[in-house]
């Protein structure tokens, strides 16, 4: 599983031309399923995703993680993550997971964020999304499992 995690001061998607997930400060989570994930994999990398310190502290340092900075996410189904890029000019997705795997992967990813009292916003898996937010840093960081 692959996370492109983005520290924003906000974020939303929107589906149609109507909003269907918004946040303020937190994480936009672009989330990529690959073949090989598992719930384990997916619960290890939520967990990481939740506890990544990437938000300044009193002395602005990155010492911070989402519950601290008192944050949410926005998470947001992203299959092209799990492209093979290493040849030719056209992406390859045979490692990316089918999608009845990748929406199961995705809702448990949400839920389980939600469980552990996160504030968790979502776009629409499937559909054809503006992904609009403000980087604040810009901080980026991609996570793998």
């Amino acid at each position: 599983m692959i996370a492109l995690i983005q520290r924003v001061t906000r974020a939303s998607v929107e589906v149609e031309q109507q909003t269907v997930g918004a946040i303020d400060k937190g994480l936009l989570v672009l989330l990529g399923v690959e073949r090989e994930d598992t719930p384990e994999k997916m619960q290890k990398l939520a967990t990481k995703v939740m506890n990544y310190r990437v938000f300044s502290d009193e002395n602005g340092k990155m010492n911070l993680n989402l519950t601290q900075a008192g944050g949410a996410l926005l998470v947001v189904s992203q299959f092209t993550l799990a492209a093979d890029t290493e040849r030719g000019l056209r992406p390859s997705f045979s490692g990316a997971g089918t999608p009845a795997q990748a929406l199961a992967l995705y809702e448990a990813f949400v839920d389980f964020c939600r469980a552990q009292g996160v504030m968790t916003q979502t776009g629409q898996f499937g559909a054809d999304m503006q992904v609009s937010l403000v980087n604040d840093g810009p901080v980026t960081f991609q996570l793998q499992v």
